[in-house]
């Protein structure tokens, strides 16, 4: 476990929500309140001018995170002709200013919505994408199903390597509570915003490299997941948020193909898992084939599967450790969401 990291920088700061009768206590010598509805329009206007693919979405988030307020109750200030104050409109203001810049959304808010958590995240780690969700579903369906097979007491141990924000391994403890979850990560900037994700779960973080697998690791998980960088060197992401804030090092997987590091977690799931053990990594569509094709030509794999999205892309490959007759049933997957080509 990797010694305690200061907490990252707070995004900015939340402001309560005005009361119906503030615009009259004004001092008159102060800037007037500004309606919610016509702030959300200039502010959905001017992300829309600046190319932000969902103008209205951020701008509501964005309000809302500065308002303290659900988006629901925001929605609700806007019909109502509802007041903001002039300090709240001009930090609204410089925060649409940084996402028309193209600051990702997620370090304006300091949050990330990952199936039923929020994350914590910022400059430094990668932002957690919703396709990885489904790689968190399919792990759990696993998990309940080797769960089935076992005594009631079997307590799981799982491992996320390169956990970044800690979006899988914070998943899979939070709705597999009986699971003993560890992850795993390199940059000590990552590991600062996954302790604030992990540690209240419960998880046990370690800052180290994912291909050096420490002897007492050895065979002693049963499941293995990872999201590992994947871009091939010579491509460049399209979204300037992830070609300019997201980190290279979870970004660019190695190689021409980018498949250095995919192959590496794949190695360091053969070495962590027991015999029967069952790992998933996350890959780009155009990888597919070529990852399982490189499973299947090992010998100690077996029931290799690749898992599709919901626009029926091939965005992650499962395989069982050890024979087959150690292996138990594979559980079936639901489609992930689909996501861009290149991604980590």
């Amino acid at each position: 476990m990797p010694a305690h990291h200061p907490a990252p920088a707070e995004p900015a700061h939340q402001a309560a929500e005005p009361s119906a009768n503030q615009a009259a206590e004004q001092p008159a010598n102060q800037p007037a309140n500004q309606p919610a509805d016509q702030l959300l329009d200039q502010a959905a206007a001017r992300l829309g001018a600046a190319g932000v693919p969902s103008p209205r979405v951020d701008a509501e988030i964005l309000a809302a995170h500065v308002l303290g307020v659900p988006r629901g109750r925001l929605a609700a200030m806007a019909v109502a002709g509802s007041a903001v104050t002039a300090e709240q409109a001009e930090k609204l203001t410089d925060l649409v200013a940084e996402r028309a810049d193209r600051v990702p959304l997620q370090h304006l808010t300091g949050l990330a919505p990952f199936r039923h958590l929020e994350l914590r995240v910022g400059p430094g780690v990668f932002i957690p994408r919703p396709e990885t969700e489904q790689v968190a579903q399919v792990a759990l369906d696993q998990l309940a199903l080797m769960a089935a097979q076992r005594p009631a007491s079997w307590r799981p141990r799982v491992i996320d390597l390169g956990t970044g924000s800690g979006a899988l391994a914070a998943a899979i403890a939070a709705e597999h509570p009986s699971a003993e979850v560890h992850a795993v990560e390199l940059s000590a900037q990552a590991v600062a915003w996954a302790e604030l994700n992990l540690v209240p779960l419960g998880v046990a973080l370690h800052q180290r490299d994912l291909r050096e697998v420490p002897e007492e690791w050895e065979s002693s998980f049963d499941l293995v997941v990872s999201n590992p960088p994947y871009i091939p060197a010579g491509m460049v992401p399209r979204e300037e948020e992830v070609r300019v804030h997201d980190p290279e090092l979870a970004l660019y997987g190695g190689g021409a193909d980018g498949l250095t590091m995919p192959h590496a977690v794949i190695a360091a799931a053969k070495r962590l898992l027991v015999p029967g053990g069952w790992f998933i990594l996350e890959h780009a569509e155009s990888q597919a084939s070529v990852l399982a094709e490189h499973c299947r030509a090992d010998e100690s794999l077996t029931q290799v599967s690749t898992h599709q999205d919901l626009t029926g892309r091939d965005r992650a490959t499962s395989a069982v450790t050890g024979a087959a007759a150690d292996a138990g049933p594979v559980a079936e997957q639901d489609p992930a969401l689909g996501v861009e080509e290149w991604r980590a």
